[in-house]
């Protein structure tokens, strides 16, 4: 059979391997930052000053709720994401005995490195859906989308080109990860733009309400299984073994592994929605499969700590071993606490709580940060033909960055079974023990600061790898084009007379990604298609109104700032929930609302009742400083929206678009004028704040006095129509006598 001889194209491995490391720098850099945040609230003070009007020139630049979005996206799809494309461009040039497209691989990899720049620039400046895990706009969504289907052509040339007859088990799981990737994001990223400005690009979800939300979760849990899960146990597979010097435990767990993980984890995400007004029978469905992936989870788990038999001896030595010792561990932990999450008992207690910021960063830190770490140690130096500067720090690195695990994670689970009992304290006579929600905020301080400090940690120890790579480089030199050779192969999809069904799989690509897509697809279809479609699972109520034009500019501010970060639209039906808040929300509340914001996370109390339970002026005090009517508060400042004047230049195009897209019942008359009536509404906010607050009136007298024909009515500003949706929240429904579930 002939031989024939190509070459490895390492370059583009270096190059997302650098890629990967400056972005976990800024990654871990902006976290720590957004860490901070909650308990210096007042940090952006000190960089622009403590005057309101100093402050507003920030225009939010450094808000937490944009810093959050802009962290979690750096991490999943600039850190995770670059490492995932370094190790794969690495490893299936040698599974399969063939080199990558040159041309297509930097187009892919300048294509992605351009989406993280416009991802950071769009979120500072306010531009997002608030979609969690997917808050970037259309361009972004659609931009993606074409690097993403590259990556996919670069991934099924290289295989139909391959010198291997078989896809090894890491090929599996990186066919898995597009196509469950490609699916996810075509589906929940569904929008119409309001118009075709990219630049000042807005646009609102296809999906209502709980519809939104059923197909959010559906894919906020699947991003996590298919972009943070899927491709990294790809490379686990990959370079465990190889860095053991070990054949993978048992190739028959790995078949189950694979199968019935793809299968089961696309039916988990509905219990993010537990106890809220998404359909029982989804709720159900979203619990039981959740339970169901303890298996092949911890299959996956033990096959890659069981490939190590025989070998414990060089972990002690070995940093790269370690950190993926380390890393499967965290996987196991992650994955197991993830389905107790998932029953109702623990839900209740979990849910919105620092709990769930525990869990989700074991598998960040842990599984996706440690296997990172340990690939990049076993790339780098085989790619620049030399040894690592220095496993001292590298060993360094490890024990850094376990420590800040620790350090991060513990004090987050105390913190979330803190919140989650202090919400739930009654008093003898049936009062709550802690009525003020403040209360149980301030008491986790303590908390914050330590996770900040393991955050610190961690950081530290990614320094360290900075440091080390940088000289290992500085001493070895580049094999650009690693030369390698390997037979012919003469590729058949017949199958052999004694051939296994799984073994004639691997060797025909195309039926095992059908196969794989039939995998995926069933559990979304079976939950998402019912949900969107059959309207008895959204019963309407008929007391439930449109927003008006105002409030719909207001909603989109509040979508802006990123407040669902730390407000939940979503009171549960609890004692606590309803005693605190008001009636329990229900589902046909909801079906005006495009996006959905129902949030993951109560820093701040819920306000889904919250139209009504404060004066407009109130409002107005608490956006311009939360201290001032609460203090001790950890929320952010936001005088811009006090000084800066409301744009309404696209108010008719979003009316619009409701009316015309989603059947909005907006009347003619309304459209025809609606300018008179975010008039009339705004003069009603401006005269009730300046009835309870004369002195805020004389202030803007005085100001529209100094500023002359510049100056902009209050009526006209921002924080009029955020008040006018926030005082429109929950308005709909008048409290009445409601059945609770058990706490």
């Amino acid at each position: 059979m002939e031989t024939q001889k190509f070459s490895y194209d390492n370059k583009i491995t270096k190059a997302f391997a650098f890629a990967t490391i400056f972005w976990s720098v800024v990654a871990f850099i902006v976290g720590l930052t957004v860490a901070a945040l909650l308990f210096i609230p007042t940090l952006p003070d000190f960089i622009f000053g403590v005057e309101p009007s100093q402050l507003a020139k920030s225009q939010g630049f450094i808000g937490f709720g944009r810093l959050r979005m802009l962290h979690t996206s750096a991490a999943i799809y600039a850190f995770v994401g670059n490492g995932f494309f370094a190790g794969f461009y690495y490893s299936i040039q040698r599974l399969l005995k063939t080199r990558t497209n040159d041309t297509l691989s930097w187009i892919h990899f300048w294509g992605w490195q351009l989406i993280i720049v416009l991802v950071a620039i769009t979120f500072l400046m306010g531009i997002n859906t608030s979609k969690e895990y997917a808050e970037h706009e259309w361009p972004i969504d659609i931009f993606v989308a074409i690097i993403w289907v590259l990556f996919g052509i670069i991934m099924f040339i290289t295989i139909a080109k391959r010198r291997v007859s078989h896809m090894y088990v890491a090929i599996w799981f990186y066919i898995a990860t597009w196509i469950g990737i490609t699916l996810l994001w075509v589906f929940n990223n569904l929008e119409v733009p309001i118009d075709w400005n990219i630049v000042h690009s807005k646009s609102y979800s296809a999906y209502a309400g709980v519809q939104d939300a059923m197909v959010q979760w559906w894919f906020g849990h699947n991003a996590v299984a298919f972009f943070l899960t899927t491709p990294v146990l790809g490379l686990m597979y990959y370079f465990m073994p190889k860095a053991a010097n070990r054949p993978v435990f048992s190739y028959k767990l790995s078949i189950i592994h694979f199968w019935s993980l793809i299968f089961v984890y696309m039916w988990a995400g509905p219990h993010h929605l537990l106890y809220t007004s998404l359909p029982g029978w989804a709720q159900m469905l979203g619990t039981v499969f959740s339970i169901m992936l303890i298996a092949p989870s911890w299959g996956g788990m033990l096959n890659g700590l069981l490939t190590l038999r025989g070998a414990w001896d060089k972990v002690r030595e070995d940093p790269i071993l370690k950190m993926f010792v380390v890393a499967i561990t965290c996987y196991g932990m992650a994955t197991f606490e993830g389905p107790l999450l998932a029953t109702k008992s623990l839900n209740k207690i979990g849910h919105f709580t620092d709990w769930v910021i525990g869990h989700v960063h074991i598998g960040t830190l842990g599984w996706n940060g440690f296997m990172t770490f340990g690939m990049l140690y076993y790339i780098i130096p085989r790619i620049y033909r030399t040894k690592l500067y220095s496993v001292k720090l590298a060993n360094w690195h490890f024990w850094l960055g376990t420590l800040g695990i620790v350090l991060y994670a513990v004090p987050m689970y105390m913190s979330g079974f803190t919140q989650g009992l202090m919400w739930k304290q009654f008093n003898p006579d049936g009062t709550l023990v802690y009525k003020n929600f403040l209360e149980t905020v301030t008491a986790l301080r303590g908390f914050y600061i330590t996770r900040f400090i393991g955050g610190v940690f961690y950081l530290a120890g990614a320094a360290l790898m900075v440091v080390n790579i940088f000289v290992t480089v500085r001493k070895g030199n580049l094999l650009a084009n690693e030369p390698a050779e390997a037979p012919a192969l003469k590729i058949s999809s017949k199958k052999g007379e004694n051939e296994k069904k799984h073994t004639w799989l691997e060797r025909t690509p195309i039926y095992f990604s059908i196969l794989t897509l039939v995998a995926l697809a069933i559990g979304g279809a079976i939950e998402v298609l019912p949900t969107v479609f059959v309207k008895s699972n959204i019963p309407t109520i008929s007391s439930v109104k449109p927003y008006s034009p105002l409030e719909l500019e207001g909603r989109d501010l509040y979508i802006r700032e990123g407040c669902n970060a730390c407000h939940s639209q979503m009171i549960r039906p609890f004692r606590d929930e309803v005693v605190r808040y008001g009636e329990y929300s229900k589902a046909g509340e909801y079906i005006y609302d495009r996006p959905f914001l129902w949030g993951s996370k109560r820093t701040g109390p819920d306000l889904h009742r919250e139209g009504g339970k404060n004066p407009d002026s109130w409002h107005f005090t608490h956006m311009l400083n939360p201290r001032d009517t609460s203090p001790g508060s950890i929320m952010p400042a936001y005088p811009w929206l006090i000084y800066n004047k409301l744009d309404v230049s696209k108010t008719k195009e979003k009316l619009d678009v409701m009316k015309n897209w989603f059947n909005i019942p907006y009347d003619q008359e309304l459209m025809d004028n609606y300018q008179k009536n975010m008039s009339d509404q705004a003069k009603e906010i401006v005269t009730s704040i300046f009835t309870d607050r004369p002195d805020y009136k004389e202030r803007f007298e005085a100001t529209a006095a100094k500023d002359g024909e510049n100056f902009v009515p209050l009526e006209q500003r921002e924080i009029i129509a955020l008040i006018a949706y926030l005082q429109r929240l929950g308005t709909d429904i008048k409290n009445t006598e409601v059945k609770t579930a058990s706490n």
